[in-house]
């Protein structure tokens, strides 16, 4: 195969062709190097890459280990590029922060030690927003990744460097994170599919809080359902260092199949009543994915409404998302010789609002997070998803930090226009990011949400298996080459 016949597998395909030695580990290296190098200049997804000449002695071990006999598992001899949230050994694990760049990584992450046991080869990270604060990928440090369908816009984030990635074929599957919708918000603008999975699906140490620290999950990102669900088969299971992980044995979470949306029920949410501003587009975008759906045999009956008081609930997330992240921005700020003004403003923003933060302050917003779970546990009971835009507005300018304004709405915060990925992440279920389609000049992607039930993601996936069976000619659809 030409090299770029090796990069368009998926990940399923390209595993078949390594063990059955139809391709060797180093030509895989190859092409996938060759892409790197040919086309990340244009989008600036991978940050910190390693030299050819170690990464193509690794895969070079790898065809000696196949010789032998011997598999390592799934991921034999692959590409991967670590979020730079997450720690990989030998390279910086950075935030995106200046301060952060030459934080060498001791030892691996749990993510990381899982896809590196299936075999996996790490070539380097991929590029996050300082401290995978904002839906948009850029920072002081590397600078901005362009969107895969035009790197004059944004990528999403804070996994934008890892949906580029996917997008633009320089990696078969890509790792990220969530805490806001990092896995989602990307994949909708990149076309291609991005997991949330549900709270403590996929263990994450090491982290200074084991307990508390309940909002941030990583996950996986593919261009196919199948590939997305085998990469969580990878990443999930219980690990006794973070004791709120679910502790069930090994899961195989790939659909099989028979995959089907036939008799889904499924609830559409679509700008919760009038409550998320939508730019133009986005909910007809949306709908479309849900009339192929309704065609195929799901059962979609609108919800304009979730039942409980937005504007509280979004306060209560506000107190949750400043106790969680002035941490972190306080370790920044310890570091030798720091300044305030080497940290992103919204960084500092969120550090600053949380100083006067009280406990009875945070328990309340506790106990708003607890009614609304209660809520959301009661509408799963009627239906087997509830569905929603994954993004408000259509990739924008790379120079834009943030919209200030959606539809002629203001934005009150940085974050408040990716309003609509909190409510997955506070009542902590699983949510998936399906491509639903491109904007009306066919140019620019974006992607339906799809929330499940509490551990559901096999369930989820499934049915993410069966809408992506009925959009073949849409997702098969890739983003121009430079």
């Amino acid at each position: 195969m030409s090299g770029d016949d090796l990069t368009d597998l998926d990940a399923h395909a390209l595993s078949r062709a390594i063990h059955a030695r139809q391709v060797s580990c180093v030509e895989v290296m190859r092409a996938y190097l060759a892409r790197i190098h040919r086309l990340n200049p244009s989008f600036n997804a991978i940050v910190n890459l390693a030299q050819d000449d170690v990464l193509l002695a690794q895969a070079g071990e790898r065809d000696a280990e196949l010789q032998r006999g011997a598999s390592r598992g799934f991921l034999h001899g692959m590409p991967q590029a670590i979020k730079d949230a997450a720690s990989a050994v030998g390279f910086p694990t950075t935030y995106g922060s200046p301060l952060m760049k030459s934080q060498v990584a001791r030892s691996d992450s749990v993510m990381v030690e899982r896809m590196k046991a299936a075999g996996c080869i790490v070539i380097g990270k991929t590029n996050m927003p300082e401290f995978g604060l904002g839906s948009h990928t850029f920072n002081a440090l590397f600078g901005a990744t362009g969107n895969a369908w035009d790197p004059s816009l944004s990528a999403g984030g804070s996994s934008g460097g890892a949906a580029v990635c996917l997008a633009q074929r320089l990696l078969p599957l890509a790792d990220g994170s969530d805490f806001m919708g990092s896995l989602r918000n990307p994949a909708a603008w990149n076309h291609v599919f991005g997991l949330r999975p549900s709270q403590g699906r996929v263990p994450m140490w090491p982290v200074a809080d084991a307990w508390v620290a309940q909002l941030g999950t990583e996950g996986p990102m593919a261009r196919t359902v199948r590939d997305l669900a085998k990469l969580l088969s990878i990443q999930a299971g219980h690990d006794p260092r973070a004791p709120l992980s679910i502790a069930l044995g090994t899961q195989d979470f790939v659909p099989g199949p028979d995959a089907s949306v036939r008799g889904a029920r499924i609830a559409w949410l679509g700008d919760l009543g009038g409550h998320l501003a939508l730019e133009p587009g986005i909910a007809a975008a949306c709908e479309r994915a849900l009339q192929s759906m309704l065609d195929a045999g799901a059962v979609i009956e609108p919800l304009p409404s979730l039942g409980i008081d937005l504007d509280r609930l979004w306060q209560a997330w506000l107190v949750w998302r400043r106790m969680l992240v002035a941490p972190r921005v306080a370790a920044a700020l310890a570091l030798h010789s720091a300044t305030r003004e080497q940290i992103k403003p919204d960084a500092l923003w969120e550090y600053d609002e949380a100083q006067s933060l009280s406990a009875t302050e945070f328990m309340r917003a506790s106990e708003m997070r607890t009614r609304f779970h209660a809520q959301m546990l009661s509408l799963l009971q009627r239906f087997d998803a509830l569905a929603l835009p994954v993004a408000q507005v259509w990739p924008f300018d790379l120079r834009t930090l943030w919209p200030r304004e959606i539809a002629g709405r203001t934005m009150d915060t940085y974050h408040r226009w990716m309003e609509v990925t909190l409510y997955a992440t506070f009542a902590g279920l699983p949510a998936i990011s399906v491509p639903a389609g491109f904007d009306a000049a066919a140019r620019l992607p974006t992607g339906l949400q799809l929330i499940g039930r509490p551990q559901g993601d096999a369930a989820l996936l499934q049915l993410a298996a069966g809408y992506e069976a009925l959009t073949v000619d849409t997702l098969a659809r890739r983003p121009p080459t430079p």
